[in-house]
């Protein structure tokens, strides 16, 4: 097991991170952008290093200083978090060759899955079933046209490469087809550094579904039950839930069981989310593997009582999965809201400043992830999410109830929040019968 770890990451999930850490007896050295100087969390790391100016691509982004750093501060291994570095190969491939652990998977599975293209190939071999899509990379807009045709519309332009909506456009017809077509390539060079795109028939009112799994280095893989993503705002997930509330056991069966196989196949080690859009019908369809710890993480923690980021380190020390699936239960409903930065009156528009005023809620089945507290100021410069508020509670009523409280007591001021918006989509009476699909949000909010 690691004695000393470094920390590739800022807010909620590198203050997650030195907990985890300081529980298993390991050192955790924290990096910081100017902006972030005056985090508290830096105080409860062992080490804390200045790696730049507030522009991510100066600090958190930058590779020479993050390695820089590792080497300073003699540590074993670096823990990516979410974002940033976390899905780079360059930089896992750098870990590599500069003898640092990287907490996440292997160079090759990253590249393998890293891929949408590769990634549904390697479903079909599987013999999980994926969208109907380009066998590769659409080269240009002609071949798209045709195989739009083939497919029939509407159909979704996706990058090859990246995720978070970025590079993505859902088309009707050719004329805007022929617009979106170049905007997504460029949108993708621009995200992600590769302008490839590949075509699939767009599944119409689907959920958002997604498994986690955990694997180890002896060929150990385990599932821990599935999120449901399906309540998101432009492919960017506001509200997660465990279990999926429209699947039985056999359906929620049959979905571990494929994501497993996707994984063996990948010879993939450590955490992973494979994810799937599920049609009206209940039919599941492979979209993509996350190769790294997910936002909504703590839904399954809270569900199933296993602390994700423990076994990361656990896994990448070397150490065996020693439990086997029939010892990994799910109990009750857990539920996460998203608390960003942003003006739900003003179309979601970012809303930093100083918060002046920041009171927490609390009661039974309620967990609050942030760096936040009272005086921070939220800057320009990086993702808008400031805090996670998630509830764990016997049934799927009683936990929305829960989360409605704990929204109404959570003061952050006087920047404005998701909050409201929060609350609105958890009183509407589709989402509380569970009659909801992606573009939910767009049509109601």
């Amino acid at each position: 097991m690691f004695s000393r770890i470094l920390i590739a990451n800022r807010g909620e999930i590198a203050l997650r991170i030195i907990r985890a850490c300081h529980e298993m007896g390991i050192e955790a050295v924290a990096v910081y952008s100017e902006a972030d100087r005056d985090s508290p969390y830096l105080r409860l790391a062992n080490e804390a290093i200045c790696i730049g100016p507030p522009d991510p691509a100066q600090s958190y982004l930058n590779i020479p200083r993050i390695i820089s750093a590792a080497e300073i501060a003699d540590v074993e291994a670096i823990h990516p978090g979410y974002g940033f570095l976390a899905e780079n190969i360059n930089f896992a491939k750098i870990c590599q060759d500069c003898g640092i652990g990287f907490i996440g998977p292997p160079v090759k599975a990253m590249e393998l899955l890293g891929d949408k293209v590769q990634a549904r190939n390697l479903a079909r071999k599987a013999k999980v079933r994926v969208v109907p899509g380009s066998d590769g990379a659409v080269e240009n807009e002609s071949q798209a046209l045709k195989l739009a045709a083939k497919f029939g519309y509407p159909v979704i332009i996706k990058a090859t490469a990246g995720g978070g909506g970025r590079g993505m456009r859902v088309v009707h017809n050719d004329i805007t087809l022929r617009s979106a077509f170049e905007t997504a390539r460029a949108e993708a060079e621009a995200a992600f550094g590769d302008g490839s795109v590949y075509l699939e028939k767009f599944i119409a009112e689907p959920r958002h579904v997604e498994v986690q799994v955990l694997a180890d280095k002896a060929g150990n893989a385990l599932h821990f039950y599935e999120r449901d993503c399906t309540i998101q705002r432009r492919h960017q997930k506001m509200i997660e839930e465990s279990p999926c509330p429209v699947l039985d056991e056999r359906d929620r069966e049959q979905l571990a069981e494929a994501a497993l196989r996707i994984i063996k196949e990948a010879k993939y080690v450590n955490a992973a989310t494979v994810e799937f859009l599920l049609d009206r019908d209940k039919k599941f369809y492979f979209i993509e593997v996350n190769t790294r710890i997910q936002v909504e993480h703590p839904v399954t923690e809270m569900v199933t009582g296993h602390d994700l980021i423990k076994w990361q380190l656990k896994i990448a020390g070397g150490q065996k999965i020693r439990i086997s699936q029939r010892n990994i239960k799910h109990t009750g409903v857990a539920i996460e809201c998203r608390i960003n930065a942003e003006d739900p009156q003003n179309n979601f528009a970012p809303s930093p400043g100083t918060i002046t005023r920041y009171i927490p809620p609390g009661g039974p089945g309620v967990r609050v992830d942030t760096h936040v507290y009272q005086g921070w100021t939220v800057a320009t410069n990086y993702d808008s999410m400031i805090s996670k508020l998630i509830v764990h509670q016997k049934t799927r009523a009683e936990a929305i109830a829960t989360m409605k409280r704990a929204l109404g007591e959570f003061v952050i001021e006087p920047i404005k929040t998701t909050i409201p918006a929060c609350l609105n989509i958890l009183s509407h009476n589709l989402f509380v019968k569970s009659k909801v699909d992606t573009n939910f949000v767009e049509r109601h909010l």
